[in-house]
């Protein structure tokens, strides 16, 4: 292709808007190009690495005898509230009606639309194990798109669908996409990227992996062992149980604390350090209109993820408690004659269970108590893992200090769903008793434009993409100078040019009049793993200039060679 005719201009400047290396680049590269939040133009150096991308995961899913299939972005309400999600799931699922008024929503994934589109397709346990999946527009109403295609409202994912007539089957299937995205990430460049463990979300099922590169532009926190292969999303990691502070048993005493309302406040006014003290998270549960109190231990933090699976309540509907008068004494709050106007549901996290004798708040302005043990005085009976796990912890598998807590981003995941869809939407088969069975699911996503941003974030820096050879737009870039001004160089460029792309090349020739810097920074952009720099000074003494993906220098390549150095250099890539 001619580089004078390709859309998409590259930038000089780095992009103001740009929060992350990857969105500047995709920005000043032209290969992506804003509509609104979070809605993006793929333009045509941004959809050939997005369709090499495309392919690998074909040839993957291919590989695992997954059938690929087409279900509709467009669905109505009566199919989502098959399985109960079309008013589970809060305002991030695009609601609207069709011309007739019915209710319809822009799918955000596909696990309804999934089982529609097999049942009464495979009536017999003879068509079992099977997967379906597709590649496909999703659309999630994101309330805060960032990074360019990191976090946006429309998407191209590849999701796949397992159904099964055993557990055993189905865990079966699930270590095969465990692999087959394994070498996926290995194929697209970025074979570093790990899977953990995770939490199932809105999905449901019973065991989850998401797979996280590994990246200071990441959001998620993961947590690894430095000393063991334990890896997990903070969602859902776990760690050893607390080493109890505090040991002698104490009678509760009254403590004076003017205006010592937080942790902080209350360790230097007692001298004491946070260990050897409760404190009180407070939340409002919105479907049931109650409080929720969680004690802790005053060094550790709630995870949200835990609380709210434990209480059984989506994200929208457990929110952090307001001040407001409501009986509750704010910056005071402690567990022994706690009052509120409010019905109240109590939580209290296992760092808490063996310590003998804790400070905690009064529930009386100013004061607090020690000597709080939680068994004896709250009498409470169950203590559950409701804290973020912090480097300080211990490995629960391999119980050494050795944790870790990463950022990451998740450029996959799969679910074993169980039978939470085909249940809710009657999907059956006929068991070799002639018995009608339930199937049980797996599904499998991969997100095709983060995947792609993912990328830059971990090879590139501000001024060169360095994409992987498999996913780059072209093979070849080649940069002819004074292309326009010598015929020598350009009759030597065209045949170089004609004959690449007669090879099978991918092949990006800059005919532009412009200088060798502008080029060469243009280049840099591109990002093609091979560049070949046509000079009159060059072909004076048959070289070619080669610049390959991984040099830190060019090389002079004989003219008479460049045809077999560069088959070498391609073939070397390959995964």
């Amino acid at each position: 292709m001619l580089q004078s005719k390709l859309i998409g201009d590259t930038k000089k400047e780095w992009p103001n808007e740009a929060t992350l290396k990857s969105h500047g680049l995709l920005l000043k590269g032209g290969y992506i190009k804003q509509m609104a939040s979070g809605i993006f133009t793929l333009m045509p150096l941004g959809k050939r690495v997005s369709a090499k991308i495309e392919n690998i995961i074909r040839e993957e899913m291919n590989r695992i005898d997954a059938e690929e299939v087409l279900m509709p972005l467009v669905a109505t309400k009566k199919l989502w509230d098959g399985a109960g999600r079309y008013d589970a799931i809060g305002s991030e699922l695009l609601r609207f009606k069709d011309r007739t008024g019915t209710d319809m929503v822009l799918s955000m994934t596909h696990e309804e639309a999934a089982v529609f589109s097999v049942l009464n397709e495979a009536a017999s346990y003879t068509k079992y194990p099977f997967s379906i999946y597709q590649i496909q527009t999703k659309f999630r109403d994101e309330a805060r798109s960032r990074g360019g295609l990191i976090r946006v409202r429309e998407f191209t994912m590849k999701d796949a669908y397992s159904f099964h007539t055993s557990e055993e089957s189905l865990n079966e299937v699930y270590d095969k996409y465990y692999d087959a995205y394994n070498k996926i990430f290995a194929r697209v460049g970025i074979p570093e990227v790990i899977a953990v463990a995770s939490d199932t979300g809105m999905m449901g099922g019973s065991g989850a992996h998401e797979y996280m590169l590994l990246c200071d532009a990441g959001e998620d926190k993961i947590v690894t062992c430095d000393s063991c292969d334990y890896s997990a999303n903070m969602d859902v990691a776990k760690a050893r149980e607390t080493t109890p502070a505090t040991t002698e048993m104490k009678e509760i005493e009254e403590i004076h604390t003017p205006n010592v309302k937080t942790i902080e406040d209350l360790t230097n006014f007692l001298e004491i350090p946070a260990t050897n003290l409760a404190k009180a998270v407070v939340y409002y549960r919105i479907d049931t209109e109650e409080v929720v109190v969680v004690f802790i231990r005053a060094d550790k933090e709630v995870n949200e993820t835990k609380l709210r699976n434990i209480l059984k309540v989506d994200d929208e509907h457990l929110v952090p408690k307001a001040e407001e008068d409501d009986g509750i004494c704010y910056g005071f709050i402690g567990p022994v004659g706690f009052t509120s106007n409010i019905k109240t549901t109590f939580v209290y996290d296992k760092s808490l269970e063996n310590e003998a004798s804790l400070i905690a708040g009064a529930n009386k302005k100013d004061y607090h108590i020690s000597g709080v043990n939680f068994k004896r005085d709250v009498k409470a009976q169950e203590f559950v893992d409701v804290a973020k796990v912090s480097a300080n912890d211990t490995c629960v598998k391999c119980g050494k200090p050795t944790l870790k807590i990463s950022n990451g981003i998740e450029v996959g995941n799969i679910f074993k769903l169980g039978k939470k869809y085909t249940s809710a939407m009657g999907m059956t088969y006929l068991d070799e008793n002639g018995k009608a069975q339930t199937p049980i699911m797996g599904c499998y996503g991969i997100g095709v434009g983060r995947l792609m941003a993912s990328v830059l974030e971990a090879k590139a820096d501000e001024r060169r993409v360095n994409w992987p050879a498999a996913i780059a737009p072209f093979n070849i870039h080649i940069c002819p100078l004074d292309y326009t001004k010598n015929d020598g160089v350009k009759a030597i460029t065209d045949e170089l040019y004609a004959k690449l792309e007669g090879l099978g090349y991918e092949v990006l020739l800059d005919d532009r009049a412009k200088s060798a810097g502008v080029k060469f920074a243009d280049s840099d952009l591109i990002g093609a793993p091979i560049r070949v720099v046509v000079s009159a000074r060059n072909i004076e003494n048959s070289k070619y200039e080669v610049k390959c993906l991984g040099d830190a220098e060019a090389t002079l390549v004989d003219m008479d060679n460049i045809y077999e150095y560069i088959d070498t250099k391609m073939k070397g890539w390959e995964v």
